[in-house]
């Protein structure tokens, strides 16, 4: 381990590192609510004000990062030194995707909901060769309760950018695909990441099976 070096402390839990061109390194602090910035000698910068809970970071086919919202926690330190996600706060407002400009720190919410679901707890995303986003939802938790998760992808759709004539490939904020949803059964199914069909057995939870047709529609009540 002695070729490990400590660049910077102090983060207020870090997740979702992109290595940026310039030797920075770009993170969300999900306990302050950040997107931030960590330079080469271990200086940190806030790039934007995320609010809520900033999980998951990705840069997309633009360049702007986008991020798993997820709401926040509710946090505990049961000793010195660890700090630990809970509940969902009593500020909760829901969960979301967010695109952040680099240049300006705007931050842009672009989803809060896939088929009339709402988002709840985002967690982590990455974008394919063809610029589709790919989502985790893993909900949040109550005292009494808590969330299925999810997996979703919006359905991206053509943009042009301002200085060249590359097409770029950006998601659209109308139109969101729920892929599959966590399942509690004896034997599990597998997630289908295409076509797929929803079901209910009798006194049976929700499974998937896959089918020749397309699911354009919410799961079934």
């Amino acid at each position: 381990m002695n070729d490990v070096k400590l660049l910077t402390e102090g983060l207020q839990f870090p997740e979702g590192p992109i290595a940026m061109p310039d030797g920075s390194v770009i993170l969300v602090e999900i306990k302050r609510g950040t997107l931030s910035r960590v330079t080469p000698d271990g200086a940190i910068e806030v790039v934007a004000e995320c609010g809520g809970g900033p999980n998951g970071a990705a840069i997309g086919p633009d360049g702007a990062v986008y991020v798993c919202n997820n709401g926040g926690f509710e946090w505990a330190e049961p000793i010195p030194g660890l700090t630990l996600p809970g509940h969902q706060p009593e500020d909760y407002i829901g969960g979301r995707i967010q695109r952040v400009d680099l240049e300006s720190g705007k931050v842009e919410d672009l989803y809060t909901e896939c088929n009339g679901f709402p988002l709840r707890g985002p967690n982590d995303l990455v974008f394919d060769t063809s610029g589709n986003m790919w989502v985790t939802d893993h909900g949040k938790t109550r005292p009494r309760d808590k969330d299925q998760g999810a997996f979703t992808t919006p359905r991206p759709t053509a943009r042009w950018s301002g200085r060249s004539s590359t097409r770029r490939t950006l998601p659209t904020a109308s139109v969101c695909r729920l892929m599959a949803r966590s399942c509690t059964t004896p034997r599990p199914t597998p997630a289908v990441f295409g076509n797929a069909r929803w079901w209910r057995q009798a006194n049976s939870p929700l499974v998937t099976r896959p089918t020749s047709r397309r699911c354009s529609s919410a799961f079934p009540a």
